[in-house]
C-alpha cells in the first residue's frame, strides 16, 4: 500500500511530536496510534533523555495498547512514526499485535544522517522493521517528509 495524503496527516502529527522531543532536550521521534475509523488513540515522544534508552514512543504504543485495546482491534489500527521502529519497538509492535506501521524516514536514512552529521550511532544493530517482524505491512520512508526530520536530527549538534 502506498502512502496517501491521510496518511501523510498523520505522519506530520508524528513529525511535530519528534520536534517537540527535541525541543525537550531529548532526540526527535514521534508516534501516532490511530484507530480502524482514524482516530488518535495514543500519542508520545522520545523520552531517553531521562536515562532509560527504552523510552521511544513506539514502544510506549505497544504498551499502551496491550492495556487498553482487545486482541481484535490492535492489528487494525495503524501506527505513524517520523522514524522506523528500532529492533526493539519492532518487536513489541509484533508481540502486542499491532497492523499497520508508517515511517516518514527509515533505519538506513538515519543511520547515513548519524555518520554524516557526527551523531552517536544506536547500540542496536540497524535492521528495518521487516528483518524482525517478516510479515509486517511496512510503508516508508516517505520522500516528502524525511528531509524535515533530517532536519530535526541535524538541530541536535
Amino acid at each position: 500500500m502506498a502512502i496517501s495524503e491521510v496518511d501523510r496527516d498523520f505522519l506530520r502529527r508524528a513529525v511535530v511530536l519528534a520536534e517537540r522531543a527535541l525541543e525537550s532536550g531529548d532526540e526527535p521521534f514521534g508516534s501516532v496510534l490511530v484507530s480502524p475509523e482514524g482516530d488518535v488513540l495514543f500519542e508520545d515522544h522520545n523520552h531517553v533523555a531521562s536515562g532509560d534508552g527504552t523510552q521511544h514512543p513506539e514502544f510506549a504504543i505497544a504498551r499502551w495498547a496491550a492495556e487498553n485495546l482487545t486482541a481484535e482491534v490492535r492489528p487494525r489500527c495503524t501506527v505513524y512514526t517520523s522514524g522506523e521502529h528500532c529492533p526493539m519497538c519492532s518487536a513489541a509492535h509484533a508481540w502486542v499485535g499491532l497492523g499497520r506501521i508508517v515511517y516518514a524516514s527509515s533505519t538506513e536514512q538515519l543511520g547515513q544522517w548519524a555518520v554524516e552529521l557526527g551523531l552517536p550511532l544506536s547500540p542496536v544493530a540497524a535492521l528495518p522493521i521487516e528483518a524482525i517482524v517478516p510479515e509486517a505491512e511496512v510503508d516508508g520512508p516517505d520522500p516528502e517528509l524525511a528531509p524535515a526530520v533530517r532536519r530535526l536530527h541535524e538541530r541536535r549538534l
